[in-house]
């Protein structure tokens, strides 16, 4: 008699835990589809600041061309890093193709 009440406990037992863990996959998925979620409200969001930073660079910027602005010392710097740039850009063209004249029609 006493063997029969342990079976049945273990056996109630090995129920509950099967129902637990079925509980549990439930809840796990449906926390691991919520985390996607998020991630991607999460990429979205990223991109959203980087194109209002963006936009800010360029308002502070015309800002700081239209007078006098505290901004203005900012955007002339920026327009002198940009001028540079373009500088360096304009050289390294300038240096291809004089490479380039140089070389023979098959070296091309």
């Amino acid at each position: 008699m006493a063997e029969k009440s342990v079976i049945t406990n273990i056996g109630r037992r090995v129920r509950q835990l099967i129902d637990d863990h079925e509980r549990l996959s439930g809840i796990c998925r449906e926390l691991t589809d919520e985390c996607e979620a998020l991630k991607v409200e999460r990429r979205g969001l990223q991109e959203r600041v980087k194109v209002l930073e963006a936009e800010l660079a360029r308002m502070q910027l015309v800002d700081g061309l239209s007078g006098e602005s505290p901004n203005r010392d900012k955007a002339r710097m920026r327009v002198n890093r940009l001028m540079r740039e373009v500088d360096k850009c304009i050289a390294l063209l300038g240096k291809v193709e004089s490479e380039s004249e140089g070389m023979t029609c098959t070296e091309k």
